[in-house]
């Protein structure tokens, strides 16, 4: 038994949502008879977010679920629903509202407004563009921005660089500034917010290591100094950089690269492995990083990088863990740091897997849904993301 793990009764079941590339979005419960076995049940499905549902983002504050079609094949949908209490012994969504969308979009989050939540952000991949929304999302809600990227030559990697490519867009801590990593343009891009309106300005960008490819972030507070980890897809690797806000008549944010390493190690040349990073996450002291299509475990059973934070808020590497997927694509910690839900794209599956909160290191399989249909390889199928509803 994994330290830290607590025991729960197998009358409780705790909730999370997926959705697929097939076009559904589903409530599960995982439910247990003891901290080293559970199960994994589909209660509810649900359709309404276009063909290809990529993303979800759950506000638990009013329960509303947005997801985010990512649709290649032109116009795509934003989609808002209800969730209803997590206390019901069964979790539902209801649709309550969605609105046309350029297309290609892969990422979502709110922003803006006295609380944060007045606008929603999305990245569109292939279209190079950043769109803002007015919230609430109804048929008649029309994009209040949009911001088309554009770039003189293709990226080191022309294959995955040939033209900017948005792939996530989110907020600092302080909610006054946009982080948007470009994945075609080796920038972190960083927009001002106007907290009323929801219009971006645009501030510097910040370079990456040629053919890094950043596709998402997260800043994290070590001590009292505040750290923004960047998740490097082209180069599997991680870029640390100090955060510096404005000063002396500055009115942007700006970062400063002071750490890359490979997520396979330091002794691991960068750019030398050719699999592709997706998701980024942190517990505690330790920060996590899924490869794809790496088979580190075996047939079809990536991997998990951990790194340990360390109080400068460099990162070491630590280990490699199994993600008990083929193409790990999302990931998400329980806010205990207890279980990590592991959703295998390729595979269509959500793992459910043990973490030890002292250590940081991922265990053993504790439960394990495969939900069809699988997808192909390199297909833009299977299951898309799962996270956890506390």
């Amino acid at each position: 038994l994994l330290t830290g793990l607590s025991l729960l009764s197998e009358t409780v079941a705790v909730k999370l949502l997926a959705s697929h590339f097939s076009g559904q979005i589903y409530t599960l419960d995982l439910s247990f008879s003891n901290a080293t076995s559970g199960a994994l049940t589909i209660t509810s499905k649900a359709t309404g977010c276009g063909v290809t549902p990529t993303w979800l983002y759950l506000d638990e504050s009013t329960r509303i679920v947005y997801c985010f079609d990512e649709s290649w094949q032109g116009s795509g949908v934003i989609t808002q629903y209800s969730l209803n209490s997590k206390n019901a012994s069964v979790s539902a969504l209801s649709l309550t509202g969605s609105a046309p969308t350029p297309g290609n979009s892969v990422h979502g989050s709110l922003y803006g407004g006295p609380d944060g939540k007045s606008f929603v952000i999305t990245s569109e991949y292939s279209p190079s563009t950043l769109t803002a929304y007015k919230l609430p999302i109804t048929s008649t809600t029309k994009p209040i921005q949009l911001l088309e990227f554009k770039m003189d030559r293709p990226g080191p990697r022309p294959d995955r660089q040939d033209k900017p490519h948005p792939h996530s867009a989110f907020t600092d801590p302080t909610g006054a500034f946009m982080i948007v990593p470009d994945l075609g343009a080796d920038l972190t891009r960083i927009f001002k917010i106007n907290k009323d309106t929801g219009i971006l300005t645009a501030c510097p960008a910040i370079s990456s290591l040629p053919g890094d490819g950043p596709r998402h972030g997260l800043f994290n507070k070590v001590g009292s100094v505040l750290k923004y980890y960047s998740l490097n897809e082209v180069s599997s690797s991680m870029g640390v950089y100090d955060v510096v806000y404005p000063s002396n008549g500055a009115d942007c944010l700006s970062l400063v690269l002071v750490q890359t390493i490979s997520n396979y190690g330091p002794s691991v040349p960068l750019g030398s492995v050719t699999v592709k990073s997706a998701e980024i996450r942190i517990a505690g002291n330790y920060l996590y990083a899924s490869n794809r299509n790496d088979t580190s475990f075996g047939s079809e059973k990536d991997s998990l990088a951990t790194f340990k934070i360390e109080p400068s808020g460099s990162l070491t590497f630590i280990e490699l863990a199994n993600s008990y997927s083929y193409y790990p694509r999302s990931f998400s910690i329980n806010k205990a740091g207890t279980y990590v839900a592991i959703g295998g794209q390729t595979t269509a599956n959500v793992a459910i897997v043990a973490r030890d909160t002292v250590t940081g290191k991922l265990g053993k399989l504790v439960a394990n849904l495969v939900i069809p249909p699988r997808g192909t390889y390199g297909g833009e199928d299977g299951l898309s993301s799962v996270i956890w509803d506390e």
